[in-house]
């Protein structure tokens, strides 16, 4: 069986929700206000934090061990190690609150990246005890461990992102398979005025693409319906009033997406809702992916 398969395997065990769902719950009593949830998801920026945060310790410490090679370099690594320390605080943070918000195969796999990365950071912080004490021996030592049990880790979380698609935008995903052509979406009237309406667009092989279509008087705005953070249908959401900015709102986990551009305004989602350009003939509403994310 290849690695994958064994993650894989981990994603099905459900004896480990017993130790997953009391932390996961500690974790979202933990990250309050909401506000500084959504910091942490990256609703901010667009896209998700932790990826970028995670650039740091990984970085750091990879290159420290390039440097631990030669003596001259040695202490320009001990410094490394104490900047890729010091960065997995909010790094962890930012995983966590994704990780909360995750569905259940990705928390399990998730559980056991992060157990693997909280043994490299104690054996990197083992590493600057043992380098402040003069034992340069022991602290490379332990240092390479660490960044060895780092790198599986990494593995793992490249996993749950390209395998199980944590992080990965859904919308993004089912605008894909959406034709190009105008859509149908019918009558303005037949659009109900202020709440989602569901309709569907032609996928690839006839197969249907759920829309979700808001009609503000005689605007209408229309997106995938497919919540970019899990899928959820957007279409039976609701239509709110978030941070500002009116929001069509996914009825599965509350991210809110402004109804002018799909930019998130509150998570978890962090990437933007892939939105319609939409035009008006003869009483009737027709939309159309935009041009980027059509097929060559």
């Amino acid at each position: 069986m290849s690695l994958f398969g064994i993650l894989d395997r981990l994603a099905d065990v459900p004896s480990f929700d017993k130790v997953i769902e009391p932390v996961r719950s500690a974790v979202d009593k933990a990250l309050q206000p909401q506000a500084f949830k959504d910091l942490l998801h990256g609703s901010w920026l667009g896209h998700p934090v932790h990826p970028v945060l995670a650039m740091v310790p990984v970085g750091t410490w990879l290159s420290a061990g390039i440097l631990d090679l030669t003596p001259p370099t040695r202490p320009a690594a001990t410094a490394l190690i104490g900047t890729g320390v010091a960065a997995s605080l909010p790094t962890a943070l930012a995983g966590a609150a994704d990780w909360s918000e995750q569905e259940i195969g990705v928390r399990r796999l998730g559980a056991v990246h992060a157990v693997a990365n909280v043994a490299a950071l104690g054996l990197y912080i083992g590493s600057l005890v043992a380098r402040a004490k003069g034992r340069g021996g022991l602290g490379r030592a332990l240092s390479y461990t660490g960044l060895g049990i780092a790198g599986g880790s990494a593995a793992i979380g490249g996993h749950m992102s390209y395998a199980q698609s944590s992080g990965a935008s859904h919308s993004a995903a089912a605008a894909r398979t959406l034709t190009t052509d105008w859509i149908d979406l019918g009558p303005l009237d037949d659009l109900p005025d202020g709440r989602p309406a569901v309709r569907t667009g032609e996928g690839s092989g006839g197969a249907p693409v759920p829309l979700a279509v808001v009609r503000r008087g005689t605007r209408v705005d229309a997106f995938v319906g497919a919540c970019t953070h899990l899928g959820g249908p957007l279409g039976e959401g609701t239509v709110e009033e978030v941070r500002g900015r009116t929001c069509v709102v996914c009825p599965w986990h509350g991210s809110a997406f402004d109804l002018e551009a799909g930019q998130p305004r509150r998570g978890p989602a962090a990437d933007p809702q892939v939105k319609l350009e939409v035009r008006y003939e003869a009483g009737r509403v027709f939309a159309r992916l935009p041009g980027r994310h059509r097929q060559p």
